[in-house]
Order: C-alpha cells, then sequence, then structure tokens
C-alpha cells in the first residue's frame, strides 16, 4: 500500500506538471486575445476564451495538488480541499458570461461581416497549436494523476480551438470569406460551454456529496460483503472530497471481533487498491442473530443503494 510520504510526493510532482502548463497556456492565451483583438477575429478571441477556461481548470488542480499537502487543523478537520470545488463552480458562472459574449459578438459579425486579417489568424492559431502540442508532452511526462488526465482532456479541447482559427484564417486568406470567422467562433463557443457544463456539473456533485462517477455503490458493498468474517453491511456511503480523494462510511455486521483487525486491513487495501479510496471509516457491530442462520443463506447488502448478495459471490 502506498504511504501517505509517496502520497503527497505524488501531489507535489503533480503540483508542479500542472504550473508548468497553466503557464505555458495561460501565457499564450494572453498574447492570443491581443492578436485577435489587432487581427479583428473573433475565432481567436474565443480560442484565447477557451485556453483562459483550460489554464483556469489547471490552476484549480495545481491548486487542489497544493491544498491536499496542507494538514488539517481545528476548524477544517478534512483541511481546505473543497477550495477547488469552490474555485471551479465560479470558473464556470464566469466563463458562461464568456461564452454569451463570444455568440452575441459572433451573430452580430454574421449579420454585418468585418474585415479580419487572415496571415494575422494563421500565424497566431499556429504558434497556438504548438504551444498545446507542448503542454500536452509535459501532461504526458508528469505523474498521471487524476488531475492531470483531466488536465489532458482540456488541452484537447484546446487543440480544437486552434485548429477551428486556423482553419478560419487559411479560409479567409484563400476565399476572403470573412463570415468562417464568426462561425468557427461560435463553434469554439459550444467547446467552452461544453467544458463548463462539464466542470459546473462535476463540482455540484462533490457539493452534494455524491459517489465519485468511477465507483459503483452496490459493487462496493458487495465485495465489502465477500470479505471473509463480514455478514452484512448497511450504511455505505461514499463520497468526493476533492479531485481524487475519496471517503468511505460503512457499518459491518460481525459474527465476532476477534479477526477485526485483519478484516479492517483488508477493506483498507481493497478500497484503496480497487477504487482509489484512502480515507476509511468502518464501524463493526456484533450481530449474534444473523449468526445463527446457515452459512448458505443469503446475506444483505444494506444502504442507499444495497441488494441481496448470497454467500457464493465471495
Amino acid at each position: 500500500m502506498a504511504t501517505e510520504h509517496d502520497h503527497d510526493h505524488k501531489r507535489h510532482a503533480s503540483s508542479r506538471t500542472l504550473i508548468t502548463a497553466v503557464a505555458l497556456t495561460l501565457g499564450f492565451a494572453a498574447v492570443e486575445a491581443v492578436a485577435g483583438y489587432l487581427a479583428n477575429s473573433l475565432a481567436l478571441l474565443g480560442d484565447a476564451g477557451h485556453m483562459v477556461t483550460d489554464s483556469s481548470a489547471l490552476a484549480l488542480g495545481a491548486l487542489a495538488a497544493w491544498i491536499s499537502r496542507r494538514p488539517p487543523s481545528r476548524r477544517h478537520s478534512f483541511g481546505l480541499q473543497r477550495a477547488e470545488v469552490i474555485g471551479a463552480l465560479i470558473n464556470g458562472v464566469l466563463m458562461l458570461a464568456v461564452v454569451a459574449w463570444i455568440v452575441y459578438e459572433a451573430v452580430e459579425r454574421l449579420q454585418r461581416p468585418q474585415p479580419v486579417s487572415s496571415w494575422g489568424v494563421i500565424v497566431v492559431a499556429a504558434v497556438g497549436l504548438a504551444v498545446n502540442l507542448v503542454v500536452m508532452r509535459v501532461l504526458h511526462g508528469g505523474e498521471q494523476t487524476l488531475n492531470t488526465r483531466g488536465a489532458l482532456l482540456h488541452v484537447m479541447g484546446d487543440l480544437l480551438g486552434s485548429v477551428a482559427a486556423l482553419a478560419a484564417g487559411v479560409t479567409i486568406a484563400l476565399t476572403g470569406w470573412t463570415p468562417i470567422d464568426p462561425i468557427l467562433s461560435l463553434v469554439i463557443s459550444l467547446l467552452i460551454l461544453l467544458s463548463t457544463m462539464r466542470l459546473l456539473a462535476e463540482g455540484v456533485h462533490v457539493v452534494m456529496e455524491g459517489v465519485p462517477r468511477h465507483i459503483d455503490l452496490p459493487e462496493v458493498g458487495r465485495r465489502l460483503a465477500a470479505i471473509e468474517g463480514i455478514e452484512e453491511v448497511h450504511d455505505l456511503h461514499i463520497w468526493t472530497l476533492a479531485s481524487g480523494s475519496h471517503s468511505l462510511s460503512a457499518h459491518v455486521r460481525l459474527c465476532s471481533l476477534s479477526n477485526w483487525p485483519a478484516q479492517l486491513a483488508a477493506i483498507e487495501q481493497l478500497m484503496m487498491r480497487e477504487y482509489g479510496i484512502e480515507h476509511i471509516t468502518v464501524q463493526p457491530e456484533l450481530a449474534p442473530e444473523i449468526c445463527a442462520v446457515p452459512f448458505t443463506e443469503i446475506r444483505r447488502v444494506g444502504g442507499a443503494a444495497g441488494r441481496d448478495v448470497d454467500a457464493s459471490e465471495r
């Protein structure tokens, strides 16, 4: 099982990787925004907005990695891990406003086309494509935590945005058809909207203490009930503290407490190995009335999403 030192080292490496990605992405977003304004290209401005969205997501990931190393306090027994969720929700609401602005400007330009500096768009979009490739390389070379894997999805969106802006510049240079710029800016807005809605949905899911999406609650209950000596599982709850940090609490009913230390160790190893759950609280309960039932009888997995589990499923 990984030690606390190993987790701290992983989180520190993840933080460094994400900070590097933030610096590259946010730095070029500023360059692209200025170039988009000077070239009068809404596609470049839209892609800059998309890169700001993703650099914000990268920054939140870096912040989460940093905060997760801070010890709990009297006022915050879990530490300040939920700060990333609050930041994500704020970031999502702000980016909805950015999407609304881009869509409004795109509709205006479709009705009243304006001249666009095609070669300026081409050069900046090509550089942006290269920057996104570098960011992808940085993230691939770092520790592959949940944060960095999620960040790679955002960078893929940036790549699509740069390709759209590049396509707009090339189309205008070859044909002079300027409506392609606001049309592709709408495409970029859709990318931003999808990323933002996903970010908001994940943030709300965490705030509502929902079960992590990669974890099947009934399956966890069955795996716990299959451990030798555990007769029943109930009040099973799994929730997310922050990205990559999950907690579990449950009550387990036993015939005897004589083997409880070994059973608890088995539970901790199983949850960490199979589901990445580090924070585990399990309440053992003696259940002599269940122990009188023959071993082949059905055993129950109770709680929010439990079902009957036969002993043969061990």
